[in-house]
Parts: structure tokens; C-alpha cells; sequence
């Protein structure tokens, strides 16, 4: 067992998690939580959060992990998330789901949707059967930036997805703690604590639409630093009053 795995985070990712987590009142005593973990930096460096929060919160809850397994995601490979959940004393469960045959039998022509879509309902399904009421996922503050642009380049929609939001269909609230950690800053306290992450197994990696905005962001960000930082504050503060009043007159 690596001893980093038992370090503390550090202040400034702590600070930043807490934030969201109180922004959006995430947690209340008595949660059930469970976490997607998918072996990479962003959900791992989410468990070491959020099992941290729950030995030192005065919020009660309980912590989960499961894994949505890529077929040739090895029993080596899974056995590094096992034990680090062991470590962080975090239950730990494997499903193991052919989603990539799924997706080439198809002839996916959107994969990336399609897939996200697929864990989701799978992780939600582990999470009814299991009795937890909130599923927690590992999104930073890139990748709400980075949807924010999908939808506007695309569907010409201000909008990205929300830190917090109830599944109507299955009672579960979906949370998002790291809506405020920048994606360089997961990366640096991954590598800190040296934690175990997971070669991603996916045959898209790389070539996807999001990729793509990915590197065109990093373009912007060289002229406008603070192009991130100011979408955040987009989102939180987009009001009515700057919507174009369609149809009326003087």
C-alpha cells in the first residue's frame, strides 16, 4: 500500500470542494452517497475528498464507491482501485458492463453521449439497489466550461450542467463536487498523493468532439486567462434581465 493514499488534501483543493459542497448545500446529515469511480484522476481524487469530508464534516454521511468496468479493464488493474479504496475505507464495488461492444455494434455515431448516458443509468440502477439516495461524480470546473461552449457552439445554448440536480425518474440527486477545482489542479494532487489512476481503456480517447473544444480552449485561455474563472461566474449570475426580450416592442 502507497502511505500518500492516507495524506491530507491539500488546503487549496480542500477549500474549493468545500465551497461547492456548501454553495449548493450538496450534503445533508444522513446521506447515502455513492461514488462512479472510474480510475481517473478527477473520481480518485473525489473519493480522497469526500472520505475526508466525512471523517472531519459535523454532516454525517455515508461513502461508496463503484466502478463501471470496460471489458478489458483486467482484474490487475481493478485491484489497484480496490485497494486504495480499502485504505480510504470506502466500500468498493465492481459492474462489469460490455459497453464498448454495445456501442461498436451500434455504430455509435456519437459514443462519448451514448456511453455517459449508459454509466449513468447503470451507476444509477447499483445506487436504487444499494439505498443511496445522492450518486457523486467527478466533474472539475473544466469540464463545465468545456460543456458550457459544446452547447453554445452547437445548440447555441447558454448552459452546462448542474453542480446539483434530482433525477425525477429515480429520487436520486446527482452531485458534482469538484465544479469548482480546475482540472491542473486535480492533476497536481493526483500526482501528490501518488494515486493509483487507470490508463484510460477507452478507444475514443483523444478523438472526441469535447476533445476538441479541450484544445480550443487552451488556445483562448494563452490571449484570456481568465476565460474559466469568468464563465463560472456566467453561470452563477446569469439573470433575466440580460435575456433579449423576443417579441416585445417599445
Amino acid at each position: 500500500m502507497n502511505p500518500r493514499w492516507n495524506g491530507s488534501l491539500s488546503r487549496s483543493l480542500r477549500r474549493s470542494v468545500g465551497r461547492a459542497l456548501g454553495d449548493f448545500s450538496m450534503l445533508v446529515p444522513g446521506d447515502r452517497v455513492l461514488l462512479g469511480l472510474s480510475g481517473g484522476k478527477d473520481s480518485l481524487v473525489l473519493l480522497h475528498a469526500l472520505s475526508e469530508f466525512r471523517r472531519c464534516s459535523p454532516v454525517r454521511f455515508s461513502l461508496a464507491a463503484c466502478t463501471m468496468a470496460l471489458t478489458d479493464m483486467d482484474a490487475a488493474r481493478l485491484g489497484d482501485l480496490e485497494d486504495y479504496c480499502r485504505v480510504r475505507e470506502v466500500p468498493y464495488t465492481v459492474l462489469r458492463f460490455p459497453i464498448i461492444e454495445i456501442i461498436e455494434s451500434r455504430n455509435e455515431r456519437s459514443p462519448c453521449s451514448f456511453c455517459a448516458k449508459l454509466r449513468r443509468g447503470t451507476l444509477n440502477s447499483q445506487a436504487r439497489e444499494g439505498g443511496f439516495n445522492k450518486l457523486a461524480l467527478g466533474h472539475s470546473l473544466d469540464d463545465a466550461v468545456e460543456t458550457f461552449f459544446m452547447n453554445l457552439f452547437h445548440t447555441g445554448r447558454a448552459k452546462s450542467f448542474q453542480p446539483k440536480f434530482l433525477q425525477d425518474r429515480t429520487n436520486i440527486e446527482v452531485i458534482r463536487p469538484m465544479v469548482y477545482t480546475a482540472e491542473a489542479a486535480v492533476l497536481a494532487e493526483a500526482r501528490r498523493l501518488e494515486l493509483p489512476i487507470l490508463a484510460s481503456a477507452c478507444p475514443y480517447a483523444g478523438k472526441t468532439e469535447r476533445q476538441h473544444v479541450k484544445e480550443t480552449l487552451a488556445a483562448l485561455k494563452t490571449c484570456y486567462p481568465d476565460l474559466f474563472p469568468n464563465t463560472l461566474t456566467a453561470l452563477t449570475t446569469l439573470s433575466s434581465s440580460d435575456r433579449w426580450p423576443k417579441g416585445k416592442t417599445d
